[in-house]
C-alpha cells in the first residue's frame, strides 16, 4: 500500500513546501538584519540629544568668553569622556553591525586601524594648523575632519549612507572653522546631532522596508 507523503506540520495546520521555506528564510534574514543593525534608530536619538546637551553646554559656557580661553575646568571631564565612551561604543557597534550578514561589509582590521590612526593624527594636524598661524586649528570642529574623511573612505564600499555619514561629518569640522572659537561648539553640537538623527531616520526607514518585503 502506497502512502502519500503528508507535508503537513503538525500543530500548524497547514503545507510545508518551498514558497513557505523560502518566506520563512526571507523573514528569518529580515530579522537577522534588523538585529546587526548599526544601531537602534531609539539609539541613535539618545546619543544625539546627549552631544547636542553635551557641547550646548560647552557652548553657553564659552560664548562670553572675551578672549576665548576654551572650556572650563568643569566641562572638560565630561567632555573627555563623552567623546571616548562614543568613538568607542560607535566602534564596538559598527564592527558587530557590519559583521555576518554581508562579507562585502565586514569592517576588517585593517580598516579599525585606519579609523584609529585617523583620530590619532586629528591633534598632529591640529598642532601643524597651530604652528603655521591657521586660527580655527584648536576649534573643536577641525578634529572632526580627518576622521569624518576616514570613515568616508572605509566605509564607502558599505554604501552611500554610511559614506555620507563620515562626509557629513566633516563637513561639520569645515563648517565649524567659520564660526569662531566658540561658536565652533554650537557647531559642532547642531551638526553631530543632525547627522545622527538623520542616521536614525535612515535605519527606520531601511527597517520598515525590510519588514514591508519587496
Amino acid at each position: 500500500m502506497n502512502h502519500t507523503p503528508d507535508t503537513t506540520i503538525a500543530g500548524h495546520g497547514g503545507n510545508f513546501g518551498p514558497q513557505q521555506a523560502a518566506a520563512l528564510l526571507g523573514q528569518t534574514t529580515q530579522q537577522a538584519r534588523r538585529k546587526l543593525a548599526p544601531s537602534p534608530p531609539w539609539l541613535l536619538a539618545t546619543r544625539a540629544v546627549a552631544v547636542l546637551a553635551t557641547l550646548g553646554a560647552i557652548w553657553l559656557s564659552v560664548r562670553g568668553q572675551h578672549p576665548y580661553h576654551g572650556p572650563t575646568a568643569a566641562d572638560s571631564p565630561i567632555l573627555i569622556a563623552f567623546v571616548v565612551l562614543n568613538f568607542a561604543a560607535t566602534v564596538a557597534v559598527r564592527k558587530r553591525a557590519l559583521a555576518g550578514v554581508r562579507g562585502s561589509t565586514r569592517l576588517r582590521p585593517a580598516e579599525i586601524t585606519v579609523l584609529v590612526l585617523a583620530w590619532a593624527a586629528a591633534p598632529v594636524l591640529m598642532w601643524a594648523l597651530a604652528a603655521n598661524g591657521v586660527s580655527f586649528a584648536w576649534y573643536p570642529t577641525t578634529v572632526l575632519i580627518v576622521p569624518g574623511l576616514a570613515w568616508a573612505a572605509v566605509a564607502a564600499r558599505a554604501g552611500w549612507r554610511e559614506c555620507g555619514i563620515g562626509l557629513a561629518v566633516a563637513a561639520t569640522g569645515v563648517a565649524g572653522a567659520f564660526a569662531g572659537p566658540a561658536g565652533a561648539w554650537a557647531v559642532a553640537g547642531v551638526g553631530l546631532c543632525a547627522v545622527l538623527l538623520g542616521q536614525a531616520a535612515a535605519v527606520a526607514w531601511g527597517q520598515r522596508r525590510s519588514v514591508a518585503g519587496p
